[in-house]
């Protein structure tokens, strides 16, 4: 919650542009070069984390996220914001892998990595409501002292999230003896496993083509509100509502799952609500239409990651888990990298064409899933 705690998250692209002095192809390329840096960093960093240990891993991305937001604000250029975004990227990927590994290792510990997919939920949860209480305060932080400081206050939670790390335990390994790997064999290891593991790979591939197409509201919400005739300092009020919703499908996933009867159904479902929510971005124009679709568009694109990775984990060894996970990580970030620069072209052009086109993607992906029911284990 404390690490997600994005104050600056509600007010990004006014950061960007009023601050920062940059157009919407240069805060998309911003985003993608981020992303490069995940990609090349993610199964270093996650090997990191399966060598060095999963705490260390948390504690040293905590500081790195508070270097990163005070290094944003020491000058409005856009090459110190490249060098913000790779300082960044270090403290995204040594969390990336790394907090799922802890809880799930941890549940096996205690005998109950069946309740994986709830726990590795509520986590998710527990992030949205860092984003809620963070964009609700960081609307109305901007408003009164400018989009800057929202950078600035980030710094605080990220160094209390550091000494919060530094207090977990770390689970015992599976075996009581158990043989020091090095480095790159741990990542040889991770790597052979994952590639060869056709579960894990259809999983991973459907997640990152939609995961990528949809990362697009992240980014176009905000000048969508703007286009409607939102003020800025409630910009936050509907990232809150977007989070909330989020959280409130997670929370009751396994009784909606239920009531559907199918897992592969409500993924499908999912997809299908948040691509017609993108299409209608591109036609409704009212303030609470627009904030409506918004809500519905992060609702049912977004929580589809903690889903994937329970599902996941169930294929992957402890050993591993930390490498192999970092490996979906870095396929996820792939597609972003690649596809952000374009949606960033096109939002120069029309963000409306823009929405309706992505909206158009997720559908036609959905179409074409290959993910079958048995893939979806409990």
């Amino acid at each position: 919650m404390l690490f997600w705690m994005h104050f600056f998250a509600a007010v990004m692209v006014p950061f960007y542009t009023d601050w920062g002095g940059l157009k919407l192809s240069q805060i998309l390329f911003l985003n993608s070069w981020f992303m490069l840096w995940n990609f090349i960093l993610e199964v270093p960093t996650g090997t990191i984390a399966d060598f060095l240990g999963r705490k260390f891993s948390l504690a040293l991305g905590c500081v790195m996220a508070a270097g990163a937001a005070l290094l944003y604000v020491s000058q409005p250029n856009f090459y110190i914001f490249l060098a913000a975004e790779f300082v960044f990227a270090i403290a995204y990927t040594l969390h990336s892998g790394a907090d799922e590994a802890l809880a799930y290792d941890s549940l096996k510990v205690i005998g109950a990595e069946t309740t994986s997919k709830s726990v590795l939920s509520a986590m998710e949860s527990f992030k949205l409501a860092g984003i809620i209480i963070a964009t609700i305060t960081g609307g109305f932080i901007a408003s009164q002292f400018g989009p800057d400081t929202t950078m600035k206050a980030y710094a605080i939670p990220a160094c209390i999230a550091f000494l919060l790390a530094m207090s977990l335990k770390e689970p015992p390994p599976e075996n009581e003896i158990v043989e020091k790997k090095y480095y790159f064999k741990i990542l040889r290891d991770g790597t052979a496993f994952f590639t060869s593991n056709k579960i894990l790979l259809i999983l991973t591939l459907e997640l990152s083509l939609t995961n990528a197409f949809a990362w697009g509201i992240i980014w176009l919400f905000q000048p969508l509100l703007t286009a409607a005739g939102l003020a800025i300092k409630y910009f936050g009020i509907v990232h809150a509502l977007s989070a909330l919703g989020q959280i409130i499908l997670l929370s009751n996933l396994q009784r909606v799952e239920s009531w559907i009867g199918s897992k592969r159904k409500l993924l499908l479902i999912m997809a299908m609500t948040a691509g017609l929510a993108f299409i209608s971005l591109a036609f409704v124009k009212s303030i609470f239409a627009v904030a409506f679709a918004i809500i519905v568009s992060f609702t049912f694109s977004l929580p589809r990651i903690p889903i994937f990775s329970s599902y996941m984990n169930k294929f992957i060894p402890s050993d591993k888990r930390a490498t192999i996970l970092s490996l979906t990580s870095m396929l996820r970030t792939l597609a972003i990298v690649i596809i952000n620069p374009i949606i960033g072209f096109l939002a120069d052009w029309s963000i409306f064409y823009t929405m309706m086109i992505l909206g158009g993607l997720i559908l036609f992906s959905t179409f074409f899933s290959r993910i079958e029911e048995k893939h979806l284990i409990d």
